[in-house]
């Protein structure tokens, strides 16, 4: 007697229903993923926020017998400490820091009498305009001697050499000799200023720009050298160039492509640090920008400028590093498939 067995093969529905949680799955984890990370950002601009706002209050000195003089009575200091919150707790202070700015209200600078913000947007686009300059000129130079000396074997040792040159000199260093030989003997470059419109902005900021891409283009350099000469001693590369591939589209395919993302990794890495490099070359020419107000409120203690500037840098910086770890993702299928799993 023969025995029928029943079916239990999953029908068309069952199989659709199946597809759809797993699609739903793969949607979820990555989402789940970037909301993750999205929030550990964030939580660490609050915690260096936090950390920068209470060593500023731990910091010696009292802001406001600076801004009201040494003869100021102890009433007078008392009342604009009580107008200004002064006398509050210190987490009751960061709360309400923290929520005015939010709002984009980072307070009233002791010094200027004026809000932060309308000290800090004239001076925004100064410090933009330097930075994305100097980050140009680095990627110009890093990149043309980082791959010559990679791809080129013979240049690998001078390059090395001229990039630890590079390295060697300090952002105020390069400043000084820059300024003695093209402002001050040839004359071709202001000594300080920011200048009018974009031909007068490009001008004065040549200077500063190039002195503040010294070093960082050796950085690259070095990076991108290093990286290139690795992804060509790698086996499929080695494959590829025993099945006759043209020396070009060998480079292009199969060792710049792989290169790239140390390269990418770096560069976003340099333009997070002229930021900070900005605030010894604005000093240095003058420049009226965020890094020169953030030394001349460090020293008139005026902390809420101080804050909000080293907030604002803190800030550039997560959105920077975020940006290189989106970039990873799209460039490497290995990380994007695995996020994915």
């Amino acid at each position: 007697m023969t025995t029928i067995e029943p079916d239990t093969s999953p029908d068309h529905t069952t199989q659709a229903a199946m597809r759809q949680q797993i699609t739903a799955r793969r949607i979820a984890r990555p989402a789940r993923s970037a909301a993750v990370a999205i929030g550990a950002r964030l939580l660490t601009i609050l915690v260096a926020s936090l950390l920068i706002f209470v060593a500023l209050n731990a910091a010696p000195g009292d802001p406001v017998r600076a801004v009201l003089g040494a003869h100021a009575s102890q009433a007078a200091v008392l009342h604009e400490r009580h107008l200004l919150g002064l006398d509050h707790p210190l987490i009751v202070r960061y709360w309400d820091w923290l929520g005015n700015a939010v709002h984009g209200n980072f307070g009233t600078s002791l010094v200027y009498k004026t809000s932060v913000g309308s000290l800090l947007s004239p001076r925004v686009g100064t410090t933009l305009f330097l930075v994305f300059y100097s980050l140009l000129l680095t990627l110009i130079g890093g990149l043309t001697i980082g791959v010559l000396g990679g791809a080129i074997p013979r240049l690998s040792s001078p390059t090395a050499v001229l990039t630890g040159v590079f390295l060697a000199i300090p952002a105020f260093v390069a400043a000084q000799i820059l300024v003695v030989i093209f402002a001050l003997h040839l004359g071709w470059f202001p000594v300080s200023g920011n200048g009018v419109g974009f031909a007068g902005q490009l001008r004065h900021l040549t200077l500063p720009a190039i002195s503040l891409a010294v070093g960082w283009s050796a950085w690259v350099a070095q990076v991108t050298r290093a990286a290139i000469r690795e992804t060509a001693a790698l086996e499929h590369v080695d494959t590829a160039r025993g099945r006759g591939i043209a020396t070009t589209r060998l480079f292009r395919r199969h060792v710049l492509r792989n290169a790239s993302i140390p390269i990418i990794t770096v560069s976003g890495l340099t333009l997070a640090a002229l930021f900070a490099g900005a605030v010894v070359v604005e000093n240095a020419f003058s420049l009226n920008g965020l890094g020169s107000l953030l030394v001349s409120s460090v020293s008139a203690k005026d902390y809420s400028v101080v804050l909000a500037v080293s907030v604002l840098f803190v800030a550039i910086f997560v959105v920077v590093t975020s940006v290189i770890d989106g970039l990873h993702v799209l460039l490497d299928p290995r990380i994007r498939h695995g996020s994915a799993r």
